[in-house]
């Protein structure tokens, strides 16, 4: 019997300008993964560390509006582009690109180009870690980071329900698979705190902890439905930089710190 050849060795790039390069993902939409990338992304920079955000969702772009910024970033060269600054951060996204309202219809082989551009010709300049905000799905976006750039680790975000569990199930073997490292999961919209003090589970109890217990992954912490996180997102000051004393902050500091040791 002939041998299965051996599988496809992939070389991976690292991102010029940086030491490490983190992926926040989910699988699932709408759990709020960008604003949990944001957020912990200035968590970071809370911690002395100089900090990039690429916003790696090509057809939906949050970057510009969490962060209040509509600049384009500049090329000297016309081939390479200079990421643009806000809060002491680099940040890159398609959004800055084109306009807010621009549909972009794209094939995958584009979307492809696309990371390959933002990673490969954005000139990042001294930067400690980079935080990746990631599209849904398990596709060519993240294949792309997989199997060719140089990833220090994923963060998984999902809210407790099941429905949202099914796809970051997914996505947890798809970067088991690829060989990503995951540093942990996180439960987001975890509950909400009435006026009363209690806490109430809107979309149930436990399931990002039970899953993360499942697939032997380190559970990160829960992060609480809070309407001032939902308005520093609105206004663009994400709230770990806005304040960073404030009780949802802390929390952020908390998985911060856990992400650090992790791979610092």
């Amino acid at each position: 019997m002939s041998k299965k050849p051996p599988p496809k060795q992939f070389v991976k790039t690292p991102i010029n300008g940086t030491k490490f390069t983190l992926l926040i993902s989910s699988a699932k939409g709408g759990v709020g993964k960008s604003t949990i990338a944001v957020n912990l992304a200035f968590a970071l920079q809370n911690l002395g560390l100089k900090i990039g955000i690429l916003d790696a969702d090509v057809y939906g772009p949050s970057l510009p509006k969490l962060i209040n910024l509509k600049d384009k970033p500049k090329s000297e060269d016309g081939k390479s582009m200079v990421p643009v600054e806000k809060y002491d951060a680099q940040c890159m996204s398609m959004g800055f690109l084109v306009d807010e309202q621009t549909p972009m219809i794209w094939r995958g082989p584009m979307v492809i180009s696309a990371i390959k551009t933002m990673t490969q010709k954005v000139l990042w300049k001294e930067r400690d870690v980079i935080i990746i905000d990631m599209p849904p799905g398990t596709g060519d976006t993240q294949l792309t980071f997989a199997q060719e750039v140089k990833v220090d680790g994923a963060i998984i975000v999902s809210t407790p329900q099941d429905l949202a569990l099914l796809d970051v199930k997914r996505g947890i073997q798809m970067f088991d698979k690829t060989g990503v490292k995951i540093l942990g999961l996180i439960d987001n919209m975890s509950f909400f705190k009435g006026d009363d003090g209690k806490e109430y589970k809107i979309f149930g109890e436990g399931g990002v902890e039970k899953t993360a217990k499942e697939f032997n992954k380190e559970f990160l912490g829960h992060i609480p439905l809070n309407q001032d996180l939902r308005n520093s997102a609105d206004i663009g000051d994400p709230l770990t930089h806005s304040q960073p004393d404030h009780e949802v902050s802390k929390v952020f500091k908390s998985i911060a710190e856990k992400i650090k040791i992790s791979f610092l």
